[in-house]
């Protein structure tokens, strides 16, 4: 019995499994079709996938990835960042420009003319005797020489001799060089014989000098006004006027101007040893190249303390510039964005770069850099030198033997830069400062030689935004926004602007019959108005002055 229940429970169990198998059978009967539906759905979506998703291949190459997943996004992303580190790709040529880069065909057109008119009033007749003006000047090289220029004005207006101006000894520059070792005093004296008395000492016999000052802007009236009464009413000889840059109004008569110009481009001659260096810098960069770019950079400690901008350098900046700024008592603070976007911060040498890359001028170009010593040194150069390599400066040319006679004196070796500067093809500026106007002025008078002058005030956007745009439509942005500042004829309205840099009254126009004459090559200058304004003072109506003895 219990064997025969033993066979009765296994041939159940057989039926058991025997009904579960056929279930599964049918069921899986009925599956089939769906599990090929749904992985062919899913290798579709994968064919779909892949044929969107960027190629292995166009990674860049410096990353090497796995293939795993996490790897994959990794590589998306470095792509993307490739792609926008590439949209800013600056080209070594300077690119096709719609403009001749060293010359222009209406330079021929215009000349500088300072001649005496008819109405003025020769030295011999103007200068009354016993009435001496002394000067005592004040900056740099280029700010004494607006001074000198305009003290031979002064002492016209005031019908006095003029002793040759004392040169400033005790500014920033501590340059102890007098009027005779920088400009050749005889030339001077002669070349002006008929327009101003002019003597290298005063008279033993004169007695007691007023000392007093001008304001700046100061015109005819005011000059007659304020010290020609010293000289009549106080009986006095001599009259010492200090601090004397910009103390004439860029408004005079057109005999006064003329004057002017006589005095700053024909009078105001550098002595031998000076020019015969100068002369020696510029054969020297001839050598290099048929052509070149003079470029004065100012980017000297000194120029970005006074200008309250601010170029990313930390608490080492600012306490480099805050004991700078000490020495002008009367500087302000600034607030260095917003003078950034008012246009009043040079560039940084790699702005500047790019600038006249944009402008057509490729990496095969000669710089001659015109500055003192860089803040920041070799570092802060490195941008400008990658886009031009050929940069030279007065140091690399010429060796420490030659310029030994020469290099313990700022102002002897501004004046080795300020002729090179002149004599270049192409003239950059970087600031609005005092070599960059009486440049651009002397070159404008003589022949309308190139200068460029940053539209700073709208390339600061510019410079911002650069990541965010193609070369291409930088390159056009800056060609557009240098319109006017490009040194072509005519961009300054007369009367307009800084005289020194604009001397309207003395460039005169050829006829078309002598124009069609002038058919050698010229080179072309530069000023724009926008950032200059006559900004002439109120004159006070108390005379400051203190006597002094002989």
């Amino acid at each position: 019995m219990k064997k025969k229940k033993l066979k009765d429970d296994q041939f159940i169990g057989v039926q058991i499994l025997q009904v579960i198998f056929f279930r599964r059978r049918r069921l899986l009967r009925h599956l089939l079709p769906l599990v090929s539906a749904v992985s062919g759905f899913l290798l579709l979506l994968f064919a779909v996938l892949s044929s969107i998703s960027p190629p292995i291949t166009s990674i860049h190459r410096r990353h090497h990835l796995s293939l795993n997943s996490s790897v994959n996004i990794d590589i998306i992303e470095v792509q993307m960042n490739a792609k926008k580190e590439n949209v800013f790709l600056v080209p070594v040529g300077g690119g096709s420009v719609d403009r001749e880069l060293w010359t222009s065909n209406e330079s021929k057109l215009f000349h500088g003319c300072s001649n005496a008119g008819d109405k003025f009033v020769a030295a011999e007749l103007n200068t009354q005797p016993n009435r001496y003006l002394l000067i005592a000047t004040s900056g740099g090289l280029n700010q004494q020489r607006t001074g000198i220029t305009d003290a031979v004005v002064a002492a016209y207006i005031l019908n006095a001799t003029l002793v040759i101006p004392k040169l400033d000894q005790k500014s920033y520059w501590k340059d102890t060089s007098n009027f005779s070792e920088i400009f050749d005093v005889d030339w001077f004296m002669t070349y002006l014989s008929k327009d101003v008395k002019i003597i290298k000492q005063l008279p033993e016999s004169v007695g007691k000098v007023i000392t007093t000052r001008v304001p700046r802007k100061c015109n005819p009236k005011c000059y007659e006004t304020r010290i020609s009464p010293i000289f009549s009413k106080k009986h006095v000889q001599a009259v010492q006027l200090t601090k004397f840059d910009y103390r004439l109004s860029n408004r005079l008569n057109t005999e006064l101007q003329k004057l002017r110009c006589r005095v700053n481009y024909r009078a105001l001659k550098f002595t031998d040893p000076i020019l015969e260096m100068g002369r020696k810098l510029v054969e020297r960069m001839r050598m290099k190249s048929k052509h070149f770019v003079a470029l004065h950079l100012r980017f000297e400690s000194d120029m970005l303390a006074f200008s309250g901008c601010y170029y990313g350098g930390g608490e080492r900046e600012m306490k480099d510039f805050g004991l700078i700024r000490k020495r002008w008592k009367t500087l302000h603070m600034k607030n260095p964005d917003k003078e950034r976007r008012q246009g009043r911060c040079p560039l940084t040498p790699e702005e500047v770069g790019l600038m006249l890359r944009a402008l057509g001028f490729g990496n095969d170009v000669h710089i001659y850099v015109a500055s003192g010593e860089i803040y920041g040194g070799e570092e802060t150069l490195a941008p400008l030198r990658a886009l031009f390599p050929n940069l030279h400066s007065k140091e690399t040319i010429a060796s420490k033997e030659e310029l030994a006679a020469l290099s313990s004196y700022s102002s002897r070796m501004a004046a080795l830069d300020f002729i090179v500067c002149d004599e270049s093809d192409v003239f950059s500026t970087n600031n609005n400062g005092n070599m960059a106007r009486m440049l651009s002025g002397r070159r404008r008078y003589f022949g309308h030689k190139p200068t460029i002058r940053p539209n700073a005030k709208k390339l600061y956007q510019l410079f911002l935004n650069r990541d965010n745009m193609t070369w291409e439509e930088f390159a056009s942005q800056v060609r557009k926004f240098q319109i006017g500042f490009m040194g072509e004829p005519n961009e300054v309205q007369p009367g307009r602007g800084e005289f020194h840099e604009n001397p309207f009254p003395c460039i005169c126009k050829y006829s078309e019959a002598s124009a069609a004459e002038n058919t050698s090559s010229q080179s072309w200058g530069s000023v724009s108005d926008e950032l200059f304004s006559e900004d002439d003072e109120l004159y006070s109506s108390e005379l400051d002055y203190v006597e002094d003895g002989k």
